[in-house]
This record gives C-alpha cells, structure tokens and sequence, in this order.
C-alpha cells in the first residue's frame, strides 16, 4: 500500500500562484510514476502533469498549464510538488495526487493509489 497526503489548498485571485504539495508513505519503493489530475465540479477527472519518481529528466503536461505549472518531487522528503502560478478561474477545481506502479501515463486509470484531494480555488 501506497499513503498519499495532499495539502496547500487555497482561495487565490486570478494572476496568483500557489504551491500544493503530496506526501507518500508506506511502500514508495513500489512507485514508478506520479502525477497531478484535477475535478471541477459537473466534470470528469482530468490529467494535469506526471513524472518519473525515480530516474529520468522527462515530465508531461496538459495543454491547459503548459507554461503556467511545474511538477517537481523531492525524494529524500518523499514528496511530489505542483507549483501554480498565473492561475485563471479555470483552475477552479479538487487537484488529487496519485501514484502507480506501473505506468507513466495520462490516463487517470493507469494510477493505484489517490490521495483526499485539496480544493483550489480561483476568483476573478
């Protein structure tokens, strides 16, 4: 099993940024990927950005915050990271953290294991 612990939710005014971070725990040894997917409401879950844990330099991205996010991971601190900046109200929505141990991929069903979500909220 795979714990994964999200947090910095927030209310942001358009233009801001903000920092969430996703604690792992338990078998992180089995992890191969992680990535970034978000919920608004009336919409299904959509894939925001996902890289490699362990080796490699390449990471993937929406479209939609390309140039506005990063994803980063600290592995010492076990610790994935989505840095926001120029957000829009289009952001608006529950970000979830999720591990696999299997795939790197954008698909929300490539992933095992999901953290509770944080809220991300943006106001024009």
């Amino acid at each position: 099993q795979v714990q994964l612990v999200e947090s910095g939710r927030g209310l942001v005014q358009a233009g801001g940024s903000l920092r969430l971070s996703c604690a792992a725990s338990g078998r992180t040894a089995s992890v191969y990927a992680m990535g970034w997917f978000r919920q608004a409401p009336g919409k299904e879950r959509e894939f925001v950005a996902a890289m490699k844990w362990l080796g490699g330099t390449s990471t993937l991205y929406a479209n939609s915050v390309k140039g506005r996010f990063t994803i980063s991971k600290d592995n010492a601190k076990s610790t994935l990271y989505l840095q926001m900046n120029s957000l829009k109200p289009e952001d608006t929505a529950v970000y979830y953290c999720a591990a696999s141990t299997l795939h790197y991929s954008i698909s929300p069903g490539a992933y095992d294991y999901w953290g509770q979500g944080t809220q991300v909220a943006v106001s024009s």
